[in-house]
């Protein structure tokens, strides 16, 4: 880190970028952006115009040769996260990129390697991990609170209109690297794998609904097998008008937790219920970008911990490639209409 704190250039300043610009105005203190990289000067110069250090700069090259830049904020389309991700790797810049790491897990891993053998500290933005309820309930399993686990359920009930998906490349396999489960349900996808773990099988549906005219699914219902003998079900859409809160719900031998739009509730065996963190606005309507920026501003707020101080970040680019994993065997199994094994070793 340099002696004038910690200093980043922002690479993408499309409607994602949003939430990042709210975020780094309210960590000003510990975080100077020099450089916003964008393909359109235009975009890049409103981002810009907000901090009083930024310039813009329409060439990665340029930025990632300033000597005094540690970090790079990832926002561009998943398509060219291995490309820009690999020169900022190259570079030894830190990497903090958006979900998800590419568009495919072959294409991940690969971005993950390129970061690993540089040793640089390489994050993805995967902000439910952050947020205050999830971070209790993630103790109370591990202390096992409640107990041993036996069932659980993973709601995403959202909403898009048709004209989300007409924008260029939304809900395709060459932008986006898939439809419903890698853009929206791939937040609370990740959390359950966060606080559960790996499933070992799957069997799932994934559809284009009548609601969508797209290239990828924009529903599915599956299951999900663990080895302990715990189950858990899954149903992600962008069709359920108007859209409402994801939720997560775990069951076990002492109670049962429900984390639902930022809210979790336990409910004890002995009568007791714990109830704690606040209900928000999560995206889950039309409006994509109608929900809170202070998770992200916790993913960077701990990527930079992470970076000045060589530790591990709370989403680190190795522990996110096991959505990717999840997801493609989800979608495996709709193809194949077969279980599939949740494999670390798929060369997909």
């Amino acid at each position: 880190m340099n002696e004038t704190g910690f200093n980043i250039a922002v690479v993408g300043a499309g409607m994602a970028s949003a939430p990042h610009l709210a975020s780094l105005l309210e960590l000003r203190d510990r975080v100077t952006v020099r450089h916003v990289v964008a393909r359109s000067g235009e975009r890049a110069g409103a981002f810009a115009r907000q901090l009083p250090h930024a310039r813009v700069t329409l060439d990665l090259a340029t930025a990632l040769e300033d000597e005094h830049v540690d970090g790079v904020l990832l926002l561009t389309p998943p398509n060219t996260h291995l490309e820009l991700g690999a020169k900022v790797a190259a570079a030894g810049k830190h990497l903090l990129v958006e979900k998800p790491i590419d568009v495919t897990t072959s294409r991940a891993r690969e971005l993950v390697a390129a970061c690993e053998r540089r040793g640089i500290v390489a994050a993805a933005v995967l902000q439910h991990r952050t947020r205050e309820a999830s971070r209790k309930l993630r103790q109370l399993l591990d202390a096992r609170a409640l107990g041993e686990i036996h069932s659980a359920s993973i709601a995403v009930p959202w909403w898009r209109p048709q004209s989300y998906y007409d924008e260029p490349g939304r809900g395709t396999l060459a932008r986006d690297g898939g439809g419903v489960l890698m853009t929206q349900a791939i937040h609370t996808l990740d959390l359950f794998l966060w606080l559960v773990g790996r499933p070992d099988e799957v069997f799932s549906y994934a559809i284009t609904s009548r609601a969508h005219s797209m290239e990828c699914e924009d529903t599915v219902a599956g299951t999900m097998k663990y080895r302990s003998g715990c189950v858990a079900s899954l149903h992600a859409s962008t069709a359920i008008f108007p859209g409402f809160a994801e939720s997560i719900q775990i069951s076990g031998s002492n109670g049962s937790a429900t984390l639902s739009g930022g809210r979790l509730t336990v409910h004890y065996a002995d009568g007791s219920v714990l109830d704690e963190g606040e209900t928000a606005s999560l995206g889950s309507g039309a409006n994509p970008m109608a929900f809170s920026h202070h998770a992200h501003q916790a993913v960077i707020a701990n990527f930079i911990d992470a970076a000045t101080h060589g530790a591990e970040p709370v989403a680190s680019l190795r522990s996110a490639l096991d959505v990717h994993l999840l997801i493609d065997a989800l979608i495996a199994s709709s193809v194949n209409r077969q279980p599939m094994p949740v494999n670390p070793g798929s060369p997909s």
